[in-house]
């Protein structure tokens, strides 16, 4: 395990919030699971319904108050503080328990299934307040990592609860075991929370109204604000979609395809939601501890590649296993195996990187309310995947595997969409993919960078990998003030607009206003921009006389200047070292580079002397 999830498990900051979370996610599925298993081995005459019914019903009443109050839940864990609200969630929870034991004991399923619906409750209120929490208990550095063990616990809690609610329902006298377990387990995320530091209400001023309805148009309205929150959401909601129907099937592809047992089935469970959490804890190593989006492309690729090759993976012929040791000792199997696990990695990778997204760029005042927004969304998708299942396997009457191909496929053709939409994730994963396979580089004193509002970052040009070298660095996206010739090159001009690139032409006095304009609306917009003053590439390593375009952006715009240095360039490919750039073959790889970021220099103090004088130091002698 990475050093800084280590400390964070270590930290009163993190671990009771930690343990609170676990303990609600693993009670929830003891409860659903147990409930399940006692209804499918009742006599006909215990049920007020049939079993299928039941068990329908019982999912749908789960995911109904997701529906109904999670924008209601949003408001309230932005108007509390939030470890005062957790607690009255988790009191609630101990309130149901109680009653969920005394339906146990009596075998009231009627009562149980309406114990279910409020468990549903207590989850949809529980869900915004513990993602919004996480930006005000860690620092920014350590949202990735807190995010990434947030979710190993979800799915390992998912996992040992399914397990657990196995057990509970096998053992003597299983109806008061299980009493007393979902009892026992409320208490002690009850008691955990206690522990939880104090977390400011984030907006103590919003007002609160009972109007579910009214509320959700609301919600759903903020989360439509911004582009790349509105687009993080549906990526995130994406994955329970696919969770969910790979989740359902799991049983049924157990038996009719694999010709495994029930243990057959918990194993295949346990791979995906160790995958997942293997994932989720690769991302801060991947990323080196930071929130970069530029590794969610590689795990939606992951979940196509992988899903497609496990599907393809089942053997034509297969003997019937009666007990776990044969189900997976046969070596037939491991290739699937191994790309079950590969594909809940895929899915960590891919789902850890956008809630730590999600909550940083996020208004703090309506933080909860957005996580609300995403409740509201991974409801509506995961009640769209039990549609797909019905359809594709009653309708259309295709089997898992096929259903599975399927998926593979509409995986592909959503993370297309959704990356041309947000060209951030595009351009994120173009610069990883360089960075990681072209250079080695360090950074030094980013914390310089502001995390909200509008900034200038006046930079050194060495050449044309500048850019994607800011960008793989900083943790916000850059819109880069860039030549008109190169930003209209139509190989990359469509992908370069959606990046959020300014065109500007020194020889036209047309593109220059205009390109001010868009500089002084990006910036009032709290985006962050960059200029090369220099006004071309350096034709000898040195940092060159800056241009007073710098001025004319402060004037207009008065926000904070960031003087950043790249280091190591000079002599690359994309140099002039050779007299033009991308002369000959290349002749240098995994080159060791750095970028600095300097102190923020006020905007009335900015002059385009002192800015290169700056600039000239941070970069020193290393060209």
């Amino acid at each position: 395990m990475a050093t800084q999830q280590a400390q964070l498990l270590k930290s009163k900051r993190f671990l009771p919030y930690f343990i609170t979370q676990f303990f609600g996610a693993f009670n929830d599925n003891i409860f659903k699971n147990v409930l399940l298993i006692f209804v499918a081995f009742a006599g006909s005459s215990a049920l007020p319904m049939s079993s299928n019914l039941f068990i329908n019903l019982a999912a749908g009443l789960f995911i109904l108050p997701f529906f109904l109050f999670s924008a209601t839940a949003g408001v309230l864990a932005d108007k509390y503080e939030k470890s005062w609200f957790i607690r009255k969630v988790k009191l609630f929870e101990i309130s149901i328990m109680l009653l969920g034991a005394v339906g146990f004991i009596t075998q009231s399923y009627a009562v149980l299934l309406l114990l279910l619906f409020l468990m549903g409750t207590q989850s949809a209120f529980f869900g915004p307040v513990k993602y919004a929490l996480l930006p005000q208990q860690l620092k920014s550095e350590e949202l990735l990592s807190g995010n990434a063990l947030v979710e190993t616990g979800t799915f390992l809690a998912i996992l040992l609860g399914t397990i657990g609610a196995g057990m509970i329902a096998s053992a003597e006298n299983a109806h008061y075991v299980a009493a007393v377990a979902v009892v026992v387990f409320a208490i002690a995320g009850y008691l955990s929370s206690r522990s939880i530091p104090l977390s400011p209400a984030s907006d103590p001023n919003i007002k609160f109204k009972w109007q579910p309805y009214t509320q959700t148009k609301i919600t759903l309205g903020i989360v439509g604000k911004d582009r790349t929150i509105f687009w993080s959401v549906i990526a995130i909601s994406w994955f329970w979609f696919l969770g969910a129907v790979y989740l359902t099937q799991f049983p049924s592809f157990t038996k009719v395809h694999l010709n495994g047992t029930e243990a057959g089935v918990s194993f295949l469970l346990a791979l995906f939601s160790i995958g997942i959490a293997l994932g989720s804890l690769a991302c801060d190593k991947l990323s080196k501890n930071r929130i970069d989006i530029g590794i969610v492309p590689i795990g939606s690729i992951g979940i196509t590649v992988f899903g497609w090759l496990m599907a393809q993976a089942v053997p034509e012929t297969l003997p019937r296993f009666h007990n776990l040791t044969d189900f997976v000792s046969y070596d037939a199997l491991w290739p699937l195996f191994a790309y079950l696990l590969l594909l809940g990695a895929s899915g960590g990778i891919f789902i850890v990187p956008l809630y730590a997204l999600l909550q940083q760029r996020a208004d703090e005042k309506q933080r909860a309310q957005v996580i609300a927004g995403l409740n509201i969304y991974n409801s509506l998708f995961m009640v769209g995947s039990a549609v797909m299942g019905i359809v594709v396997l009653s309708v259309l009457e295709l089997n898992i595997t096929q259903l599975f191909k399927l998926l593979a496929l509409l995986n592909a053709i959503v993370a297309i969409r959704i990356f041309l939409k947000v060209p951030i994730f595009a351009v994120r994963f173009l610069v990883w993919v360089l960075t990681h396979t072209m250079y080695r580089v360090k950074h030094k004193n980013l914390h310089h960078i502001p995390e909200h509002g509008g900034a200038l970052i006046v930079c050194n040009h060495v050449s044309y990998m500048d850019a994607l070298l800011l960008s793989a660095v900083c943790p916000r996206l850059i819109r880069f003030v860039m030549e008109e010739d190169y930003a209209n090159y139509r190989p990359i001009r469509r992908f370069l607009q959606r990046a959020g690139v300014i065109p500007i032409s020194a020889n036209r006095k047309g593109s220059i206003r205009r390109a001010f304009t868009e500089v002084e609306e990006a910036l009032q917009q709290g985006h962050i921009v960059c200029i090369f003053p220099e006004g071309r590439l350096t034709p000898d390593g040195e940092v060159q006389e800056f241009m007073r375009g710098m001025d004319i952006i402060l004037r207009r715009s008065p926000v904070p200047v960031i003087p950043m240095a790249v280091k190591g360039l000079w002599g690359s490919y994309f140099s002039r070292y050779k007299g033009s750039a991308c002369k000959g073959l290349p002749s240098r790889f995994w080159s060791k580079l750095e970028v600095e970021a300097g102190e923020p220099v006020l905007p009335s103090d900015a002059t385009t002397v002192l800015l290169r004088d700056k600039v000239s130091k941070l970069r020193g002698d290393y060209r």
